[in-house]
């Protein structure tokens, strides 16, 4: 149990899936902002705020793999989002990726292989109607990826994860009723929408040696909404 990961946004959804996944081969640092969890085992919980000053305290010990979890589900007409919208998406789904990358690169570098795994959407690449603040900033998320992947090769690897619609506390007024979750199931040509462990098992995937010749891909986990149409 030599490895150490660093999860932000670990305490509920697919960060508390994929800690649940790990901790059992790793040492695991989760943070939390609203859903505050106690430390157990080889899980340490610590509160941090994306948007706030404080820095992430973790200490000085290299970093095998970071996962950025923080994300928006902000759907809207375009004409009904402000300029404010977008900001606030870029601010969550770039901007703390960006800060917590600048914060823990010196640690990551001192691993022998580190590897980052980010979270975009399926609506990047698949135009979906009242996505465009979200797919801006997550498309943005896609070519950072891209960039660090070439820029921090071979030391760091950098993957992210497009999703579609999960079963997650950031979908709950999209799934909160039995209709809408049937809505939902029925778009996929998998006829079921994703849960977090689906999410987490892609990322504990990528964090592993296994995925040790994988880099600057966007992995597509999304019930085959973005490649597959059932006639």
């Amino acid at each position: 149990m030599n490895k150490k990961f660093l999860i932000i946004g670990g305490s509920s959804g697919i960060g508390a899936a994929l800690a649940d996944k790990l901790k059992d081969h790793a040492r695991v640092i989760a943070t939390y902002h609203h859903h505050q969890k106690k430390s157990e085992g080889n899980v340490q919980y610590i509160h941090y705020d994306i948007n706030g000053a404080d820095e992430l305290e973790i200490g000085t010990d290299p970093i095998d793999g970071l996962v950025y979890c923080p994300g928006t589900i902000n759907l809207k007409p375009f004409h009904r989002l402000t300029a404010k919208d977008f900001m606030n998406d870029f601010e969550i789904n770039l901007m703390g990726a960006v800060k917590v990358m600048q914060a823990m690169l010196p640690l990551l570098k001192k691993a022998n292989q580190a590897s980052v795994v980010l979270f975009s959407t399926v609506a990047v690449q698949l135009g979906m109607g009242f996505h465009s603040s979200v797919a801006a900033s997550k498309g943005a998320v896609e070519g950072f990826a891209r960039s660090l992947a070439a820029e921090l090769a071979p030391k760091i690897r950098v993957n992210v994860i497009a999703p579609s619609i999960t079963d997650t506390p950031l979908a709950e007024k999209i799934l909160n009723t039995s209709e809408k979750m049937q809505a939902s199931e029925k778009r996929h040509p998998l006829q079921k929408i994703g849960t977090p462990a689906n999410l987490a098992s892609m990322a504990a995937f990528l964090l592993s040696d296994d995925a040790s010749w994988i880099t600057g891909q966007i992995m597509k986990v999304d019930g085959g909404l973005s490649s597959v149409k059932i006639l």
